[in-house]
């Protein structure tokens, strides 16, 4: 069971339940993704909620990477999520809210 206190989330990603956490290493591969952004910067990035279908996997997987499993972003780019479209970007805003603090899920 994901825990919020450590940043974790749960999602149904093609029907199977995982935990997602942006760890300090997961963060610094998301810095690295978008051109050196420093956390601070992310959160700012991601605030507005205008979320781009690669930067959602690109979360996604860094989430998924960071709680320990193995897949890549091309990996997710295949995955399902339980309501389509709006389900990925309930799931980044979930994760994000965790990471960052806010009053999401």
């Amino acid at each position: 069971m994901a825990n919020r206190h450590r940043g974790e989330i749960e999602a149904f990603l093609n029907g199977e339940r995982m935990t997602l956490v942006l760890t300090l290493g997961a963060l610094a591969e998301l810095e690295h993704a978008f051109g050196g952004e420093d956390m601070l910067a992310l959160a700012s990035r991601f605030e507005t909620g205008r979320i781009a279908a690669t930067d959602a996997m690109k979360i996604i997987g860094a989430g998924l990477r960071g709680a320990g499993y193995q897949h890549s972003d091309e990996d997710v780019a295949r995955m399902t999520a339980e309501g389509g479209a709006a389900g990925f970007v309930a799931i980044v805003a979930a994760l994000l809210s965790a990471t960052f603090g806010g009053s999401g899920p």
